[in-house]
């Protein structure tokens, strides 16, 4: 009897965990979508209103507000790797053309490394089932295996963080979950990311001025 119910207690155990895991990633889907969504309203109502009409029109409108627009897009960032609703991309292209080059640099370099180290802490608060609320499965599964290489992981995390080419937010997290010090972790963030925000930044700034001049 003792064992029926051991049973059935883990069974219903494992089911809660798994309907609470799927109520995380579809509010994060919904999120993300919601997020999509408002972007696309504010790409419209810019356009219309003559903000979008150039990079220089876009400057002036957010340098009336000062700082306070500096330090709002700065926390859209940290809030953006925290909880990855927004792709990093968009944000790093906004970065650059509402702030210009070097400033939209810094405010990006500032927002993603600060929330990066929030996430770091929150999964080694937390641990490893964090992960599988907030990213998918397979996702989890693939880079799982960089942790099971014996003193790879930080040389492969390094390699990620400096090259725009995985994701980096879910990779925090992950860092979050191993041996790795908050030492090591803040030395490959804060060196790693400039490279990394560079690319990204002027990349896909340099693709929009592009498209931009089409249309």
């Amino acid at each position: 009897m003792r064992e029926v119910w051991s049973n059935y207690t883990s069974d219903r155990s494992k089911k809660n965990r798994s309907k609470e895991k799927n109520t995380w990633q579809r509010a994060i889907n919904i999120a993300s979508w919601v997020s999509l969504i408002l972007c696309g309203i504010l790409a419209v109502w810019g356009y219309q209103s003559g903000i979008f009409q150039s990079v220089e029109t876009m400057q002036q409108f957010v340098n009336r507000f000062g700082m306070i627009g500096a330090l709002i897009f700065v926390l859209i960032q940290i809030v953006q790797v925290v909880f990855p609703i927004i792709p990093g991309g968009i944000s790093c292209l906004a970065g650059v053309l509402l702030f210009g080059v070097v400033p939209g640099f810094f405010y990006n370099y500032i927002g993603i490394s600060v929330g990066s180290c929030i996430a770091f802490g929150i999964a080694r608060s937390l641990g490893r089932p964090v992960l599988y609320k907030m990213f998918p499965g397979k996702m989890i599964e693939k880079y799982l295996t960089w942790t099971e290489l014996k003193g790879r992981f930080l040389k492969l995390f390094a390699l990620a963080i400096f090259l725009p080419v995985a994701p980096d937010d879910f990779l925090c997290y992950l860092a979050g979950t191993t041996n790795m010090t908050w030492k090591q972790f803040v030395t490959v963030i804060f060196l790693g990311k400039p490279f990394s925000i560079a690319l990204y930044s002027l990349g896909l700034t340099t693709l929009f001025q592009v498209i931009f001049h089409l249309v």
